[in-house]
Formats: C-alpha cells, sequence, structure tokens
C-alpha cells in the first residue's frame, strides 16, 4: 500500500469528508475554493482514485471504472437520485 502523505506534515485543509449513514450519503465540506471550477478538478481526481482501488483490487480495469463513474455522475446529474440538503458551515 502506497505511504499516506500526512495532511498535518504541511499547510493543508480538509474539504471533503463523506459518510454512508443509514445507507444515505452525508457530505460535510468547505467551499474552499475562489473558482467553483476546481470542484471539477477534485471531482474528476476523485473519481481517478475510485477507479484505480477497483482495479487494484481486481474488480475490473481502471478504465472501466472510470467508465462506470463517469456514466453515473453524469446521469445523477441530469436525474438526481436523492438531491439532499445544504447548509453552509457557520
Amino acid at each position: 500500500m502506497a505511504e499516506f502523505r500526512d495532511a498535518t506534515e504541511a499547510e493543508s485543509s480538509e474539504v471533503v469528508r463523506a459518510f454512508i449513514v443509514n445507507g444515505a450519503l452525508e457530505v460535510h465540506l468547505q467551499r474552499a475554493f475562489d473558482d467553483p471550477a476546481v470542484w471539477g478538478i477534485l471531482l474528476a481526481d476523485i473519481a481517478r482514485h475510485a477507479a484505480r482501488v477497483f482495479e487494484a483490487e481486481g474488480v475490473c480495469s481502471e478504465d472501466d471504472a472510470l467508465d462506470s463513474i463517469q456514466s453515473m455522475f453524469e446521469a445523477e446529474l441530469d436525474a438526481p437520485t436523492d438531491e439532499g440538503t445544504t447548509e453552509p458551515n457557520q
């Protein structure tokens, strides 16, 4: 397993946490960026990491996993299964 870089060793800030609670997604996030487009980069990077995990665990190739993630991402944006609620942190 790759070494995990300790976020406390450098200037850092946590921007997102995601949990499954009683079968539902709970997300905590900080806006963190002045430009909302940066969230596109962050989400794409997370998708790539998730796809690599599927490949590393022998479930499917990274490309197949990423294609599946992208397909569902686009479908979910077009027709959300649950829009949830969002409240800014104070």
